[in-house]
């Protein structure tokens, strides 16, 4: 195949191939700049190489065999250099900046005419080559040779040891990635495999964020030992590891200077990241933007009035005109803007299928994955953070879930499983599911192996449904494989997807049927928008309610709601409404003695014993609901923000403020009343 042949559409995939291409290049080039001024520093080895394996990888999903060519020699250059066998001098850095300035021109070739320029594939065989010449001519080190200098990374532990050790030691510097749990790795576990240990050192591979900001599953270790295994055997415990491990062999001598433990680079080696707008939003955001200047102007006319006491009768409804469209015009930008940050998932969901392959060959299994809902758009850090738990449900779905061919034909289904990952919009929130139609999962299985595991007391796990059961795949260290694999089953990883997902401000539930499959909904906030609500109160708390959710607002005598089996329902216009009260749904006490602040009503809260209740009628599944409130206290406009920390509270979708600086739940309607219907109380 020619890599002039006929160019590629410049759909959005290769688009995306570009950006990315652009910023890895870029970081690569500092990095072997700054490699060509310190040749020993590790970490910048580390960068470039997974820097040039990334490009590999995009590059490998269009078949470029110059460009994949090229990187893939250059990645074995950068392997041998991270492994302590070829030395990083000035040929690998000048021969590795030659390799990316081709890429760089081949990439820019892509962005304009969709295609690799003819002759591309004469100047990668001459790249290749002289990758091929480095690695056979340049000196080598012997990965079990003689010991060498104490790496700046390894002196301060070597000291440590003193003339407790002699003979030849291994110091081993691991930097696990973050997300290295949802990959199954254990970085304390991997140590703890060296018998020889003889000192070792733990530090945040980054200054860590805060508290409120801080993701308990993204790995933030730097781990630095010394041993008295034999390298062999060191490199033999991280061998699934390799590209994020350095390993030395050093001499221990009874005295050795101190000296400074390299710091680590941090933050600043982040790329920065962009985002692509279209230039008609970047439009519409200047024209609400002078919009708002004009409003903004009437208004100060109507001040001027003001000030001058002219006519202050009259200035009321120009003061209610410019509250309104101000009010109307920062709704309008404050949606335009959110909109510059929605990315389709497909940019997510086509890295899907390469991965999925890989997997089922490794396994030997068929598996094919349909995709559904690509055009669903979500705020770009939420498509981001989705990206690991779906990359481990689908890596679930296929070692747990779908069965081998054989145990398939055994059970009358095709011998290819099926798995879909679909996106649908459910108003503000999306919902993203994997599907397959795999083993399902067992709950008498479950319920033996939380036993086994301790997970609960006897009694507890004996007095759980079927559904209670199944939440048990989200417990810290629960698994249902039945030994570790190469793709999964070390016990990390659901409880990892609900954490995510709860980061995101959403959450992740689970539908199963043994024999018949499983399906995981991820659930999350489309993007930070202004929402409408109905404010109410339970005893001095406020709270809001979606306007999008209130059908409406009633006032009905308590006569007038009846008990029916274990809850309670009223009529409203001819249909039959099940009431619950707000207080129980929260589990907090109702009063009917006013709040200190706030709007009022004199009319008797949802006491049961007074005469009237006030109802907000709720959309829940399609059938009405009625909530029961203590009052109603007015309408707001407001920017509702998810909060990680109340994700894992059923019913509250996040906080708001009003204008005097007081914080508002926020209520999630579906999730305040799913499971209680037909069980309201008054």
């Amino acid at each position: 195949m020619s890599d002039a042949a006929p160019a590629l559409p410049a759909d959005d995939l290769v688009a995306e191939f570009v950006t990315e291409a652009r910023e890895l290049i870029e970081a690569a080039a500092e990095d072997l700049l700054a490699l060509d001024g310190a040749p020993g520093e590790a970490e910048a080895v580390n960068r470039v190489f997974r820097a040039f394996h990334t490009l590999k990888g995009a590059a490998a999903l269009f078949g470029w065999p110059a460009m994949l060519a090229v990187l893939h020699a250059a990645e074995d250059g950068l392997s041998a250099a991270r492994a302590g066998t070829l030395a990083t001098g000035s040929g690998l850095v000048d021969l590795a900046l030659a390799a990316l300035d081709a890429t760089a021109r081949w990439t820019e070739a892509i962005a304009a005419a969709g295609a690799i320029p003819a002759g591309a594939e004469a100047e990668s065989a001459r790249l290749v080559e002289r990758f091929r010449a480095l690695l056979a001519s340049e000196p080598r080190i012997a990965p079990g040779g003689e010991a060498g200098p104490a790496p700046d990374w390894a002196a301060d532990l070597l000291t440590e040891v003193g003339d407790r050790a002699s003979g030849e030691l291994t110091a081993v510097h691991y930097r696990p990635r973050p997300d290295c749990f949802f990959a199954g790795d254990d970085p304390l576990g991997l140590v703890r495999r060296l018998p020889g240990l003889l000192a070792l050192r733990l530090a945040p591979a980054a200054p860590w964020p805060p508290v409120e900001e801080l993701d308990v599953f993204a790995c933030n270790l730097a781990v630095t030992l010394l041993t008295a295994d034999p390298r062999a055997e060191v490199e033999a415990v991280f061998r699934l590891v390799r590209d994020q491990v350095t390993i030395a062999t050093l001499a221990a001598p009874k005295e050795t200077a101190p000296s400074a433990e390299a710091a680590p680079r941090t933050g600043a080696e982040a790329a920065p990241r962009a985002v692509r707008v279209e230039a008609g939003r970047i439009d519409a955001l200047v024209a609400l933007a002078e919009d708002l200047a004009a409003a903004r102007s009437l208004l100060g006319d109507v001040v001027a009035r003001a000030a001058s006491g002219t006519d202050l009768t009259g200035l009321v409804p120009a003061l209610r005109a410019s509250d309104e469209r101000i009010g109307r015009l920062a709704a309008e930008l404050h949606r335009e803007a959110v909109g510059l940050r929605l990315q389709p998932l497909a940019r997510i969901f086509r890295r899907f299928p390469r991965a999925l392959r890989d997997i089922a060959r490794q396994l030997g299994k068929e598996v094919t994955l349909t995709l559904e809902g690509e055009e669903i758009e979500v705020d770009r850090d939420g498509a981001d953070g989705l990206f690991e738990p779906l990359l481990h449900l689908l890596r679930n779905a296929v070692d747990h879930g779908i069965e081998e061919p054989a145990a398939r034909a055994r059970a009358g289904k095709p011998a290819a499983g099926r798995i879909v990952l679909r996106a649908e919009g459910r108003g503000e929130r999306v919902v993203v599911s994997v599907s397959d139609d795999g083993r399902g999962l067992d709950p008498a299985f479950i319920r033996r192996r939380a036993a086994e595991r301790g997970l609960m007391p006897p009694a507890a796990l004996a007095a759980l449904d079927e559904a209670g059961l199944i939440d048990l795949i989200f417990a810290p260290g629960f698994s249902t494989a039945a030994e570790v694999g190469a793709v999964s089953g070390r016990g990390v990883g659901m409880d990892a997807v609900r954490a995510a997902l709860r980061h995101l401000g959403g959450g992740c539930t689970v539908e199963s049927r043994a024999g018949h499959g499983t399906t995981v909904h991820l659930v999350l906030p489309r993007a930070q928008s202004l929402a409408r609500l109905l404010l109410v109160e339970v005893g001095p708390e406020l709270y809001g309610l979606p306007m999008e959710a209130v059908a409406e607002v009633a006032r009905v005598p308590r006569e007038r709601i009846r008990d029916v089996g274990p809850g309670a329902a009223t009529v409203l216009r001819d249909c039959t409404v099940p009431v619950f009260r707000l207080a129980d749904l929260l589990a907090v006490p109702a009063d009917d003695a006013p709040a200190a602040d706030g709007p009022r009503s004199d009319a008797p809260s949802s006491d049961p014993s007074a005469a009237e209740a006030r109802l907000a009628v709720l959309r829940s599944g399609g059938d009405p609901v009625a909530v029961e409130v203590d009052r109603f206290a007015g309408r707001l406009d407001a920017l509702v923000r998810p909060l990680p920390g109340l994700a894992a509270l059923p019913g509250l979708a996040g906080t708001t403020l009003t204008g005097d600086g007081r914080v508002i739940l926020v209520l999630d309607p579906d999730t305040l009343i799913d499971g209680r219907a037909g069980e309201g109380t008054t």
